[in-house]
C-alpha cells in the first residue's frame, strides 16, 4: 500500500487557517504584500495564460515600443492583489468578485511591487467588502490602482 501524498497546500506553503470574516473587518483596515517581479514569474505567467507578446520577452522589439524596453504583464500585478486577498487579507476562504483597474505605469522585470488593499465599504447583509487597491514599485510610483469587491470567508 502506498503512503498518502502530502497535501499540496503544505508543500506550497498555503495557509490552512480561515481568513477574517466580515465581522472582524473595519473600514480603514489595510494590508500589504510585496513581491519581486522576476523572469521566472514572467515565464510562469506566460505559460499559464499563453500571453507571449514580444513586449514582455524580446528586448529588441520592446525597445521600439512606447515602453522603451521589456515590461511585465500588467495583469501579473493584479495577480499579486489576488494573492493578498486569498492568503493574507481577508485571507483563506476569500472569494475575489471583481476588480476595476487603471494601469498607470509600466512594471519592469526586477521591480519589487507592493500591493495594498484598504477596506472602503462593507455590506454586511450580503457579506461583501469593497477595497481600494494599489500597487507601487520600489520607488513608490503607483503602477496601478483600482477598486475590488470580495466576499470574505464565513467560517
Amino acid at each position: 500500500m502506498k503512503a498518502p501524498k502530502k497535501p499540496l497546500r503544505k508543500e506550497r506553503g498555503i495557509p490552512s487557517r480561515a481568513g477574517k470574516t466580515i465581522q472582524e473587518l473595519r473600514v480603514g483596515d489595510s494590508a500589504r504584500l510585496s513581491k519581486e517581479v522576476t523572469e521566472v514569474e514572467l515565464d510562469h505567467f506566460a505559460q499559464a495564460t499563453g500571453d507571449f507578446n514580444p513586449v514582455h520577452f524580446d528586448e529588441a522589439y520592446a525597445k521600439k515600443t512606447l515602453f522603451g524596453g521589456r515590461v511585465a504583464h500588467g495583469v501579473l500585478a493584479i495577480g499579486f492583489i489576488s494573492a493578498l486577498f486569498g492568503n493574507l487579507f481577508p485571507g483563506p476562504g476569500t472569494i475575489y468578485l471583481s476588480q476595476e483597474v487603471r494601469f498607470l505605469a509600466p512594471v519592469r522585470i526586477g521591480d519589487t511591487l507592493t500591493v495594498t488593499a484598504e477596506v472602503m465599504e462593507m455590506i454586511q447583509e450580503k457579506n461583501r467588502v469593497k477595497f481600494k487597491t494599489t500597487c507601487a514599485n520600489q520607488a513608490g510610483e503607483i503602477v496601478l490602482d483600482g477598486i475590488a469587491w470580495v466576499k470574505p470567508p464565513t467560517l
